[in-house]
């Protein structure tokens, strides 16, 4: 009969056998090897488990981590909505909630006592500046991913200067003789714009204004180098296409309450309107060697007559119960070359280079929540204007500007996709309009 190999015994009988049998050799070392390895491999794969079981611990926890975030972010956005009159997303501390980009919660199932169920993410949107009273041109709420927003709006502005020129010399301080010109200028501009918004990203939107220009002046003088006790009226007008702008946003950071935001953005203003040097002016031969004729144009320009590219910064800080804002703006006017206007009489008068005076334009304002629909806002914008120059010298007569605007707006939404914003404008300075009223009616799409 053949010898049963060791390898095919029981463990059990393999145990006692090399207790009362140590001397077979072989047996007992191979019995403990495997015993051994059994162990080892009982070891690590309970080591995996834990492992396991630990990843998965940090994935959960770091998901409800995720979620604690959001649902803080959302907190900070209700608290800013119900100061601000723009809604916000309803917190529950009771029961699971879906925050929808709309501002409501919808509820879902109740969360268990042993296993909590985790919360949806808040959209991005709730991560977004909160709305104000808009009284700027550049607003300082994106728009949001894939929506779009025209704007239909209405500016009516009034200006009134008086123009005092002395020419001559003096005998004594109170005789001058010579030319004295004494003129009152009027005018009043309405501007209708159509203005597009379409949201890239949550972070990013795309903007275009078409506007319409009616310009209408009465300058209210005597004629010069005559003995007339009588005022004259100089009227003119003009309309049509006014300069259409596009301008590029992108919110730079995501801000929260008591944290700043900051969007920038960059502006490019064409020259689709008819320009001064395109206006016919009311002179004989030079308006410059020539003072026959009032010097002024017979029709209005509806344009600058020069391109513009303006970049920019806008912040908003919220801090509760208001929100502060503002913007510091660069306007870099493009010059041109070969310029020439016409006078009376079908005349050309060549005035070679032009460049027209960079602006440096700075904002601040406050606004204020009345309710969840109404909502205030004052500021005041202040540009400085550089002085024009012609073929690389300063331009005649043309100094450095300063305008400053008081502005107070206000906001009333009537629904999730119509609101209604009037802004007043009142001129701190003589070279500002001293009126301006403008009324914008955004539609959410």
């Amino acid at each position: 009969m053949k010898a049963r190999s060791h390898s095919n015994l029981h463990p059990l009988a393999a145990t006692i056998a090399c207790l009362i049998l140590p001397a077979i050799p072989g047996m007992c070392w191979a019995q403990q090897a495997d015993d051994g390895d059994a162990r080892l491999q009982a070891l690590q794969a309970q080591i995996n488990d834990e492992r396991r079981a630990l990843n998965d611990m940090r994935a959960a926890l770091q998901q409800r981590q995720q979620n604690l975030d959001a649902l803080q972010r959302a907190l900070d956005d209700e608290i800013l909505g119900n100061a601000r009159g723009r809604g916000g997303a309803a917190i529950a501390t009771t029961g699971a909630f879906d925050i929808q980009a709309q501002g409501t919660a919808a509820p879902t199932e109740p969360l268990a006592s042993t296993q909590p169920q985790v919360v949806g993410q808040a959209p991005e949107a709730d991560t977004r500046p909160p709305e104000v009273a808009q009284i700027f041109d550049q607003p300082g709420v994106l728009t949001p991913a894939r929506s779009f927003i025209l704007e239909p709006s209405v500016q009516y502005g009034y200006y009134a200067n008086d123009r005092v020129a002395l020419v001559g010399y003096t005998v004594i301080p109170a005789i001058l003789i010579g030319l004295i010109d004494v003129r009152q200028v009027k005018t009043t501009t309405t501007v209708a714009t159509l203005t597009g918004r379409y949201g890239i990203t949550n972070r990013m939107e795309i903007e275009a204004k078409v506007p319409y220009v009616y310009a209408h002046s009465d300058t209210v003088s005597r004629e010069i180098f005559t003995g007339s006790a009588q005022d004259n009226v100089f009227n003119a007008q003009g309309k049509g296409m006014g300069d259409i702008e596009a301008t590029l946003r992108y919110q730079i950071n995501q801000g929260a309450a008591d944290k700043p935001f900051y969007i920038g953005w960059l502006r490019y203003k064409s020259r689709t309107g008819r320009d001064p040097f395109d206006v016919v002016t009311d002179c004989v031969t030079r308006c410059v060697a020539n003072a026959t004729g009032t010097g002024l144009p017979l029709d209005l320009p509806t344009g600058s007559g020069f391109e513009a590219i303006q970049p920019g910064v806008t912040w908003l800080f919220p801090s509760d119960p208001v929100v502060f804002f503002g913007t510091l703006s660069y306007l870099h006017n493009l010059k041109r070359d070969n310029v020439s206007r016409t006078v009376l009489g079908g005349q050309t008068e060549f005035l070679g280079e032009i460049d027209a005076g960079d602006i440096i334009g700075l904002n601040l304002g406050m606004g204020l929540a009345l309710n969840e629909k109404a909502s205030i806002s004052i500021g005041y914008d202040h540009n400085v204007v550089d002085r024009t120059q012609q073929n690389g010298e300063d331009l005649p007569g043309s100094v450095r500007l300063n305008l400053g605007t008081l502005l107070l707006g206000g906001t009333y939404r009537y629904n999730e996709h119509v609101s209604l914003n009037v802004v007043v404008g009142a001129g701190l300075t003589r070279d500002t309009p001293d009126l301006s009223l403008t009324a914008r009616i955004p539609i959410t799409f």
